[in-house]
């Protein structure tokens, strides 16, 4: 009897560790997620839930069982890892970010030879930036964000920042508190400003926000909430950082109210107002916050606050940064006992020369370190956990940022990324706890943010050989990039992208990166103060690149987006190349040949305008059409727009620092702004010389005046009307430009 009672036991328990039934929760999110991956493909795979071998440690298995393909997993985001780990390296196929990225499937899926196993080698897998809700998503509906939250559960994220719709929450706070409505509707900026007023930044620009866009908001954040959460994420949610109306005054008049110091060029009319955490309305407000957003968004306890990024503290003594932060945890914790609070880490890289280590360390360590979770937000340009002891134990997620603005460059360094993960594994301490990406807006250069979230995780073994993490062979990473992107095995498509990987995308994103042709004109360096078009690589490289690529019979999205895009890239460093040879032919008071060069560049503008026609990345059309779908009547639909445009132009109704700040060389944006920009550059130019006279400050001011008047026109006459949907033969076009430069570049 005890004999059979051991035996039971002992089944019981390799059943609890085995895997469950198909048919529950998780398996049952994972099979939906392959269904709307894959469509009736996802009938050859099997999802089961089983439990990690090592406790507390993410885990996947993949293997065969006659003609399926059984998926196992501790849970519904552990296995979409691991159908996507199957679908890049056995089908060799890439499941892009954006809504209308394709790919083909083989005819029959390839069998696994043997089982694949993956291991998480950290907790938490971070993804996005506040500014991404106002580069790339203000305008996103459902469909969107349906496609980009299984893009980051097949990529493994489980911490996504989602903060749409919390306007639809504070509008519900302050209207409570006794504010007026329409008071309420004013403060907040316009829908692609919004990212910068929830973190202190500016109030009131681009409103007042229509009603509409505040119920649609708050359903939608439902709705992505409820998805991120059937796929094991858990939703960095906001919460209360101090920012308030300022005419919360009135109806609160004893409130400690300080107006903060105006932002990046704005005029103080913009400037935010700011609640001394230390008074005891700051944790009513907190706890009014928290529980109706919980009740609406659910919650999983991990909130975003930022009470000083970009800003000065009132006080810089150590004593006081510690009672803040303190208090602001207090607060939290009084709201939701179960809270973490999440903090970038951009204010101690950004204002590096004050947030001393003696400020850093009363700033984090005034409440428990566990209570904590830090984002080391610019890892690729410095690591702040090296110079903050590991930010004092309080525990941190290495971030690639990668992006500023929704710049459109194709940067990244790959090995140096590589490298920099891999010491931070090694000496990054006990409570370095994740990876994540941080980029301010989707850019050019997806595959850099699928390799850091690769990066993530321990797999057995690959296809074509048996290493423990596929970028320790970045050859192998390179090849199976390549026949990804083509849609098939291509020596062409492996070349080319050696090419880039070996020769191009070895720069560091930084801020203002993008061509001369999107920033404002000058002789000489650019005025502009966010202005970088500096490459690190010889423009042949990519011309050779382009030369591979043209001969791939490509078969995919992906293949069509890389040859507009390395044409783009192409001619736009070729305009710069002429664009100095302006500058010296100016010098020269050579007109004939300023004239010539100007033609060209004229030129060179049109044709990228043409290539990147054939991608709807590339086009501003689309930006704007998605932007007017938010609107119920005309009015809105133009207000809308207005808004979109004005983000990626000038940023503000003024000449000021964040001017082109969100260049990107986009379709139409190209042929309607930028060259008209320079055409106005070029006639001023020559009234100049006509004059005699030389090109000094007054007439580079008098230009700028008529460009800023041109730029405000071009945003609020809305000005034009592009296409929404593609047009051209991608390799056509890029094919006949290749032919027509080749020799110059």
């Amino acid at each position: 009897m005890r004999k059979i009672l051991l035996l039971l036991a002992l089944g019981l328990a390799v059943a609890a560790c085995g895997p469950k039934s198909s048919d529950d929760a998780e398996a049952q999110a994972a099979k939906a997620l392959a269904q709307r991956v894959l469509g009736s493909k996802a009938r050859h795979f099997v999802f089961q839930t089983a439990t990690s071998p090592e406790a507390g440690k993410d885990w996947y298995r993949l293997s065969g069982k006659g003609a399926k393909i059984v998926v196992e997993g501790n849970s519904a985001n552990s296995m979409a890892v691991a159908l996507n780990h199957y679908l890049k390296y056995y089908c060799k196929v890439e499941y892009g970010w954006f809504l209308g990225d394709s790919f083909s499937l083989p005819a029959r899926l390839p069998k696994l030879p043997a089982p694949v196993e993956g291991t998480a080698k950290v907790r938490d897998r971070f993804f996005l930036n506040y500014c991404t809700f106002g580069y790339t998503m203000p305008w996103w509906q459902w469909a969107d964000w349906e496609h980009f939250i299984d893009w980051m559960a097949l990529n493994g994220v489980n911490l996504p920042l989602a903060i749409t719709g919390q306007e639809s929450i504070w509008f519900k706070i302050w209207t409570g508190m006794g504010l007026d409505p329409d008071e309420v509707k004013a403060y907040f900026t316009g829908p692609s400003h919004l990212p910068w007023h929830r973190m202190q930044n500016i109030d009131r620009w681009g409103g007042p926000l229509p009603d509409g866009w505040l119920d649609r908001q708050l359903e939608l954040q439902k709705q992505i909430c409820s998805r991120e959460r059937e796929l094991n994420m858990k939703p960095v949610l906001p919460a209360f950082a101090g920012h308030v109306p300022a005419e919360l005054a009135k109806v609160c008049p004893d409130a400690k109210l300080t107006k903060l110091e105006a932002w990046s060029g704005y005029p103080d009319e913009y400037a935010c107002t700011f609640l001394d955490p230390m008074d005891p309305l700051y944790t009513e407000i907190q706890k009014k916050f928290v529980a109706l957003e919980s009740e609406i968004y659910g919650t999983d306890h991990i909130y975003g606050i930022d009470i000083f990024n970009e800003l000065t503290p009132p006080s810089w003594e150590p004593d006081y940064l510690a009672r803040v932060s303190k208090q602001v945890d207090e607060s939290l914790l009084a709201a939701d006992p179960e809270a973490i609070w999440l903090q970038m880490g951009w204010m101690f890289y950004n204002d590096r020369d004050k947030w001393t280590d003696e400020r850093v360390h009363a700033y984090l360590t005034s409440f428990p370190v566990e209570k904590q979770l830090m984002l080391d937000y610019y890892c690729e340009r410095q690591e702040v956990w090296r110079r903050t002891d590991k930010f004092h134990g309080v525990p941190y997620i290495w971030c690639y940022l990668g992006n500023f603005g929704g710049n459109t460059a194709m940067v990244g360094q790959i090995r140096r990324v590589n490298q920099l993960i891999d010491k931070t594994f090694e000496e990054g301490g006990s409570n370095f706890t994740g990876l994540g990406a941080t980029l301010e807006g989707f850019d050019c250069n997806p595959f850099m943010y699928e390799f850091i979230f690769e990066k993530a995780w321990q797999v057995s073994s690959w296809p074509d050989g048996e290493i423990t993490d596929v970028t320790d062979s970045i050859p192998l990473w390179t090849a199976t990039l390549a026949e990804q992107r083509a849609g098939g095995a291509s020596e062409e498509a492996m070349e080319a992208w050696k090419i880039l990987i070996d020769s191009v995308y070895i720069g560091r994103s930084t801020p203002g990166q993008s061509p001369y042709l999107s920033q404002r004109p000058n002789i000489g360096k650019s005025r502009t103060y966010y202005c970088n078009a500096r490459i690190e690589y010889r423009n042949s490289n990519l011309a050779l690149a382009l030369e591979k690529l043209l001969e791939v019979n490509g078969k995919n999205s992906a293949y069509t987006f890389d040859l507009a895009n390395v044409t783009r890239q192409l001619l736009a460093n070729y305009f710069g190349d002429l664009k100095l040879r302006y500058d010296k032919a100016y010098e020269q008071r050579d007109r004939e040949t300023m004239k010539a060069l100007s033609d060209e560049m004229l030129s060179v503008m049109d044709d990228i305008d043409r290539v990147i026609a054939t991608h709807p990345y590339f086009l501003v059309g689309k930006w704007i059409a998605d932007a007017r779908s938010w609107g119920s009547t005309p009015e809105e639909e133009d207000y809308f727009e207005s808004n979109a445009r004005n983000l990626i132009t000038t940023w503000s109704d003024k000449d000021q620092l964040l001017n082109d700040y969100a260049a990107r060389t986009l379709n139409g944006l190209t042929a309607t702004f930028y060259k008209v920009r320079w055409e106005m550059f070029f006639k001023a130019i020559e009234a100049c010389l006509d004059e005699g006279a030389e090109w000094d400050d007054a007439h580079y001011n008098a230009f700028c005046e008529d460009v800023t008047t041109f730029e405000k026109s071009w945003w609020t006459d809305r000005t034009g009307t592009f296409p929404a949907k593609p047009a051209g033969d991608a390799k056509a076009i890029a094919a006949e430009l290749y032919e027509k430069y080749k020799d110059k570049i």
